[in-house]
């Protein structure tokens, strides 16, 4: 599996393009700021983007989407009850995250459950509301992105609009620390983890 990533703009979310090794057809998850960076990379690799995903709708994350979908004529998924958030500046801050604010309309509502398919890969949505009420994660086989849902010995913040401290804990722990201990998780900022060193680490979920 291709896993390439790019950490990108002054909040440094990272950004992962994620695909075939065979075919080198990728998604870009979470193209946060930057996008001539995802676009040199992409093209120095010669892959072949196919959809835009976002774990959520902040603006630290969908920074560079709307650029992006023009550039590669592809689609943007985000769950549905970020939606909002993603055509709204103010609700996705990037009106005071950016020098101009980004409003953009989703192309496909991703729901928990849902199968997204990449050449012979298939991916698993994870709705693991907290962080926003649409937060997603997205797995597969041994892989999760887990956006700004849980990171390295923490997790992501709850005292924005739409936040909740029990949600996000209940997700974790309801939907993430029960896959498989080896699965590696990759995160929308700082390092990758595994499951394992959360259960074992992690503080906030003792």
């Amino acid at each position: 599996m291709i896993i390439e990533t790019l950490r990108l703009g002054s909040y440094g979310a990272n950004c992962y393009i994620v695909g075939s090794e065979k075919s080198k057809d990728v998604m870009i998850i979470d193209p946060g700021a930057e996008s001539i960076r995802v676009k040199n990379l992409i093209s120095s690799k010669s892959y072949n983007p196919k959809f835009i995903l976002l774990t959520h709708g902040h603006g630290d994350h969908i920074g560079a989407a709307k650029d992006l979908k023009k550039e590669y004529n592809i689609p943007v998924y985000i769950h549905k009850k970020d939606s909002a958030m993603l055509k709204d500046e103010r609700l996705n801050f990037t009106n005071m995250m950016f020098k101009n604010g980004v409003s953009l309309n989703a192309d496909k509502f991703l729901e928990d459950g849902d199968k997204i398919t990449l050449d012979n890969m298939k991916f698993q949505v994870i709705h693991t509301p907290g962080h926003t009420p649409g937060g997603i994660c997205l797995k597969n086989k041994e892989v999760v992105f887990s956006g700004d849902t849980l990171f390295k010995g923490s997790i992501g913040r709850t005292d924005l609009p739409g936040g909740s401290y029990d949600e996000i804990i209940k997700s974790i722990k309801e939907k993430l620390l029960v896959l498989d201990e080896d699965t590696v998780v990759y995160p929308g900022h700082e390092g990758k983890t595994t499951i394992k060193y959360e259960k074992e680490n992690n503080q906030f979920l003792k």
